[in-house]
């Protein structure tokens, strides 16, 4: 039969527990094993004034960026109504129920304050990489570099071409945020030192982003989020916001491996990465620093008329000339110059000529040379590097690099689909690159809870 209708009867008393309450395979109390803020206070303890009015908990902030993050809630208005109403949250933040969840607004003043100018988030990463290589899911060995663009939060029609900006006339005193934060960043390697081009749109809500068509479609204003990775597990060791350019991006390459290696000493073997970061310049120095580029050869020697390639001649190092598939010989110097400036110098680019008449006299001109007199060979400064990374695409072991680099791709997917961030919230580099650092917390968060979950206690009757 049909029971008796169900109605809430209040009580005077309760006896209730969010840990009963919250499910032991829940994801959160498999990161919680891992979150480890125990130094915050003492690290943000310079920041604070020894006087009045007792401020939010920092601890409880950072942990509600983590759910926020963790869960794909982009906005704080509504990750402070989640952790309102959600008992895992509530328990994962440290709430009881009759505890208030903070307004959303302290999260910008803490975050455009004390948490960015302690480098807070920063540390919160680094601290969370540190406990991946304490858990063994990074030996360092083998790294994977890649670069993923996310729209800023710019419009098109707040913007100004190029000819028409004048970053000279900006007033920084009466400035936004975003505009003062690309003004400091005009001389950086990352930003405004990247390229001398300048983009065809400049935004003035955020002028520090790029305007970019580089997905072939329709073109919009973003910056570049780039991951260095442990090819292991997939675990992110190392982020950095850029401008939505290729030099920005292979230039953050270097950054994040001198940091990698100041901070938790590791130098990996071989660096895996696409086409883009096989730059003569960047396989030069990957070399110096005994890291073997497991890079494709960004290489545009090729000829489209079918005539020999500047691969189809022999390189003689040990005599400084090339040998043509004739058996010629083609040199950069034919004698020895008394002006030491005259010679060869070492830098820049090269080049090595064959003999004129031996040119016209060999019967391999129409497809050497047929529409010059004799044959010309141009050598970058770091060709012995591109070499090297030619050589490496030949062997077993680039074939499996190239399957391991699908795991930055696969983490810039998850970024996008399952973390939710197509789009920044925030605008300026540090906002940027505030949202990125959050979002590569949590996802070496989420990776520490799907490799090692928490133990399952058997439930009591």
């Amino acid at each position: 039969m049909m029971g008796p209708r169900q109605e809430a009867q209040p009580a005077l008393f309760y006896e209730f527990s969010l840990e009963d309450h919250v499910p032991q395979d829940h994801l959160l109390r498999s990161i919680d094993r891992f979150v480890d803020l125990s130094s915050i206070r003492s690290y943000l303890a310079d920041f604070y004034s020894h006087t009045g009015r007792p401020s939010v908990d920092p601890e409880l902030l950072i942990r509600m960026l983590l759910v926020g993050y963790c869960f794909g809630i982009r906005s704080e208005r509504r990750l402070c109504e989640e952790v309102h109403l959600n008992l895992a949250y509530r328990w994962f933040c440290r709430l009881d129920l009759s505890d208030c969840v903070p307004d959303h607004s302290t999260f910008s003043k803490n975050r455009h304050g004390r948490f960015r100018e302690s480098e807070l988030l920063r540390h919160l990463f680094d601290t969370t990489v540190a406990r991946c290589i304490e858990e063994g899911l990074v030996s360092g060995q083998r790294m994977a570099i890649d670069a993923s663009l996310i729209e800023a939060d710019a419009n098109k029609q707040n913007s100004t071409p190029k000819e028409d900006w004048d970053a000279g006339q900006i007033d920084p005193a009466n400035a936004p945020r975003a505009v003062r934060e690309y003004l400091a960043t005009l001389d950086e390697a990352a930003f405004g030192a990247a390229s001398e081009v300048q983009p065809k749109f400049t935004s003035h809500s955020d002028p520090a982003s790029q305007w970019t068509a580089a997905r072939k479609g329709p073109a919009f204003f973003s910056y570049s989020d780039n991951y260095l990775i442990d090819t292991d597990h997939g675990v992110i060791v190392d982020v950095e916001a850029t401008r939505s350019i290729r030099q920005a991006e292979v230039g953050s390459t270097k950054t994040m491996l001198k940091r990698v290696k100041a901070k938790f000493d590791l130098h990996p073997e071989r660096l895996i990465a696409d086409t883009a970061y096989g730059t003569a310049p960047m396989l030069g120095w990957l070399v110096d620093q005994k890291i073997a580029p497991h890079i494709p050869v960004f290489d545009k020697s090729g000829r489209s008329d079918g005539t020999w390639t500047r691969a189809d001649f022999e390189w003689d190092a040990e005599n400084d000339q090339y040998i043509c598939p004739e058996g010629h010989e083609l040199k950069q110097f034919r004698r020895n110059y008394s002006d030491p400036n005259r010679g060869p110098s070492g830098k820049g680019t090269a080049r090595y000529r064959a003999l004129k008449e031996v040119c016209q006299a060999c019967p391999s001109k129409p497809k050497c040379c047929p529409n010059a007199d004799a044959r010309k060979i141009t050598r970058e400064e770091h060709e012995d590097a591109r070499q090297v990374a030619r050589d490496i695409a030949k062997t077993d072991q680039y074939v499996i690099s190239m399957k391991l680099r699908k795991k930055v791709e696969m983490l810039f997917a998850h970024l996008k689909r399952i973390l939710g961030l197509n789009r920044l919230r925030l605008r300026g580099p540090c906002g940027a690159n505030d949202e990125f650092i959050l979002a590569a917390t949590a996802q070496n968060l989420r990776k520490l809870a799907k490799v090692l979950p928490a133990p399952q206690k058997p439930r009591t009757a």
